[in-house]
């Protein structure tokens, strides 16, 4: 299986940095919540200087969004929901250790983090602009069809796994109490992403060995090098330095 952005949503953002981590062995009992708390505590440090409208990494995904004809206030990227959240809230919701990982770490870095569930995604994911037919199944159930040249993660099957790029997940890939094997990809567009998300991937690198386990593989994206292979079970990957904490 290949992960890739595809060359004209790379033409339009030549920007992008995307970071991935194969991981498998994932279960729900594992006990990360130390280290989300540490990634958590990071992203008040920075809220309490000011709101997260004012980041670097979420201006340039409003940008981006208004570019792609969004307004950017009502389809808020990933991260920005959930720096708001937290500092409105002060909390994030429980859902599953790594649900919950990952969400502290995309408020630490304020970069959208996603999970994807492996065993529900068929052949090859493309992040392009959606032809209009493909299906999207939301968290109620139902089926939508996102709109022709919105972004979206597309598999070999026309399944839809995002509604407007880093907006929302799809329901069909979510991490569930059984899932075993998932991809995380980190995407951000400012002016260090490349930076950013080297560090993103380190620590990500380090909280999965700690909770279940070195991951599989794990890689930057960049336009130099698009591609990701998703390695079957057995097969070393590429090795990235846990982050200095």
């Amino acid at each position: 299986m290949q992960f890739e952005h595809s060359a004209h949503l790379r033409a339009a953002h030549p920007d992008l940095v995307a970071g991935v981590v194969q991981a498998t062995g994932i279960t729900a009992t594992a006990d990360v919540r130390q280290r989300a708390a540490g990634h958590l505590a990071r992203a008040r440090e920075r809220l309490a200087g000011g709101p997260e409208s004012t980041f670097g990494e979420i201006q340039a995904w409003r940008r981006a969004y208004t570019a792609m004809g969004l307004r950017p206030t009502q389809y808020r990227c990933a991260s920005e929901a959930l720096l708001r959240r937290l500092r409105l809230d002060g909390e994030l919701p429980r859902l599953h250790p790594l649900v919950d990982l990952c969400n502290a770490v995309s408020a630490a870095y304020a970069i959208p983090v996603a999970v994807l569930d492996l065993d529900r995604v068929d052949g090859d994911l493309t992040v392009r602009p959606a032809h209009g037919d493909e299906d999207y199944l939301t968290f109620a159930g139902d089926i939508e069809h996102p709109d022709p040249g919105e972004v979206t993660y597309v598999d070999a099957a026309g399944r839809a796994h995002a509604r407007r790029w880093v907006n929302r997940q799809s329901g069909l890939s979510a991490v569930r109490a059984d899932t075993s094997s998932v991809l995380i990809v980190a995407e951000a567009l400012h002016a260090d992403a490349e930076r950013d998300v080297t560090g993103l991937v380190a620590a990500l690198v380090a909280d999965l060995t700690d909770g279940w386990g070195p991951p599989v593989a794990s890689a930057v994206l960049t336009a130099a090098t698009p591609r990701f292979t998703v390695r079957a079970a057995g097969v070393p990957g590429e090795e990235v330095a846990p982050a200095t904490r």
